[in-house]
C-alpha cells in the first residue's frame, strides 16, 4: 500500500509542476502581449506591424492550447485522486498519463520556440 502511495504522489508531483509551468506560461504570454503593445506604439512599418499581428494571433492560439492543457491536468489529477488504493500497481494511470507527457514536451518545445522569435523580434524593432 506505502509503494501505490509513493507512485500516486509522484504522477500528482509530475501533473502539479506541469500545472505551475502552463500557469507561469499563461502570465508570460500575457506579458509579451503587453510588450506588443507598446511596439504598436513606436513602428509604423508595415512588415512590423505584420509580425506584430502575428505574434498577437500565435498568443492568443497558445494560451488556449495552455487551457486545454491546464484542463486536462485537472482531469487527470481527479483520475489519480480517486485511484483505488488497493488496487494493485500496473502503470495503468502512468500509461495513462503518457499522452498528457507527450503534449506538454510539444508544448514546451513550442513555446520556447515562440518566445526566441518573439524576443528577435523585440532586439529588431526595438
Amino acid at each position: 500500500m506505502q509503494e501505490k502511495i509513493m507512485y500516486l504522489s509522484d504522477l500528482k508531483f509530475n501533473i502539479e509542476t506541469w500545472r505551475r509551468e502552463l500557469r507561469f506560461h499563461f502570465t508570460e504570454m500575457d506579458t509579451f502581449q503587453e510588450k506588443l503593445e507598446e511596439v504598436v506604439q513606436y513602428k509604423q512599418d508595415p512588415i512590423a506591424l505584420k509580425k506584430l499581428e502575428v505574434f498577437q494571433n500565435r498568443i492568443m492560439i497558445e494560451k488556449d492550447a495552455i487551457s486545454k492543457l491546464l484542463h486536462r491536468c485537472r482531469n487527470k489529477m481527479v483520475a489519480i485522486n480517486n485511484a483505488d488504493i488497493g488496487e494493485t500497481i500496473d502503470g495503468r494511470l502512468s500509461n495513462e498519463q503518457r499522452p498528457l507527457r507527450e503534449d506538454m514536451r510539444t508544448y514546451i518545445k513550442l513555446h520556447y520556440d515562440l518566445k526566441e522569435e518573439m524576443m528577435d523580434f523585440f532586439r529588431e524593432v526595438l
